[in-house]
């Protein structure tokens, strides 16, 4: 039989907040420290994980509330600490585990890489939407912005302040923290940079492979179904290191029907292939749309898609174009304002065409085959 104590039941109740940038519950993060209860009133002491911790006030209400759940309990007080070094260092060990790059070819989470022959085609606002539409579909959803030079993810996803700016991840040790829009965690180099400087980056190749680097290994997004990449135009140095880094990577190729977009977007996914890449698909965004007088404007042309395509697909390996995204002012007005169209304007016909490929990529799955799976022998 359990036997309950006052105190017992209030350690039950607060263990179970889940802290909102670690995504676990406070118990299991040794976040709770002394409880005492003396007639109707808690004491509650819990540790924060660093001085200044951004979720301090929503954890400390929901202990506070989680505490006053308790049968008994009139009235609450939390005292708040902060775990020592060595405490801090232990919890970043525990989280990260044995590994420094979770994602491995035998890891379940899947990575696809989205890229773009040349910029303007719209491949971030279809990154960051699609990123947005699967996380709605119940899938726990990464976002690396790898776009260094053009980084844009964060306005797109309404991860700006009122300066502006991208709030910065919270650091435990050497440990990152993304930021979480609509259900996605990201990162960008846009979330490094001082206020004081300039947005503008002007790196070259080795400290664009080493922040690609540092994106896989210092920041814990914890178990992800999906892992989404936002790749720079082209086929330049960061779609070279992702391609050593991340061999078994997918690749979803965006292109305009332009045919002189589509002639450059084929050459990433060639790059894609020669560095041991799938190709997942084709993505033609711009696509021809319907005036209100039933008549269909094709501002940059037809057929760039299938065109990609059919080139891509070689030796029985059918690539196939995953959806036409029709040019739609509510994807550019939700590009601006923060809020993704899948979200803002889910009926316009941009966010059911992002919806419907959404779709299809939740229902392909990868073989696992020959990878070694995460389970142990009793």
């Amino acid at each position: 039989m359990t036997v309950h104590s006052p105190e017992g039941d209030v350690r039950r109740a607060v263990a179970a907040v889940v802290d909102p940038e670690l995504r676990r519950p406070i118990g299991e993060l040794d976040m709770v420290r002394d409880i005492a209860v003396d007639g109707g009133v808690a004491r509650v002491a819990i540790a924060l994980t660093i001085v200044g911790c951004p979720a301090a006030d929503r954890i400390e209400r929901e202990v506070r509330d989680a505490a006053a759940s308790v049968p008994g309990i009139a009235e609450v007080t939390v005292d708040i600490g902060v775990m020592t070094p060595a405490e801090r260092s232990a919890l970043v060990e525990r989280i990260r585990g044995t590994k420094r790059m979770a994602f491995t070819a035998d890891s379940l989470t899947r990575v696809i890489a989205v890229t773009s022959g040349k910029g303007g085609v719209g491949k971030s606002t279809v990154t960051a939407n699609l990123a947005v539409a699967l996380a709605a579909r119940g899938l726990a959803v990464g976002l690396i912005d790898a776009d260094v030079h053009g980084f844009s993810i964060p306005g797109l996803l309404g991860l700006t302040g009122e300066d502006g700016r991208p709030p910065q991840p919270t650091r435990l040790d050497d440990l990152m923290l993304p930021p979480v829009a609509y259900g996605v965690k990201t990162i960008s180099i846009g979330m490094f940079l001082p206020p004081d400087a300039s947005p503008a980056v002007a790196w070259r190749g080795p400290m664009l492979h080493r922040t690609v680097q540092q994106f896989l290994t210092d920041v814990h997004f914890g178990d992800l179904d999906v892992l989404l990449i936002d790749m720079p135009p082209g086929t330049g140095d960061v779609a070279i290191s992702v391609g050593q880094l991340l061999p078994h990577a997918e690749v979803l190729v965006v292109t305009t029907p332009q045919a002189a977009a589509a002639d450059v977007a084929v050459r990433s996914g060639v790059v894609a292939r020669q560095t041991g890449q799938s190709i997942l698909g084709v993505i033609e965004n711009m696509a021809a749309f319907t005036l209100p007088d039933g008549s269909v404007l094709d501002l940059f042309g037809a057929g760039g898609g299938d065109a990609v395509a059919a080139a891509l697909s070689l030796d029985g390996d059918t690539v196939p174009l995953l959806g036409s995204v029709p040019l739609s002012p509510a994807l550019r007005q939700g590009g601006d304002t923060g809020i993704p169209v899948v979200v803002g304007s889910p009926e316009d016909i941009a966010a059911r065409a992002i919806a419907a490929i959404a779709d299809t990529i939740t229902t392909s799955r990868r073989s696992l085959a020959g990878r070694s799976l995460p389970v142990s022998r009793a």
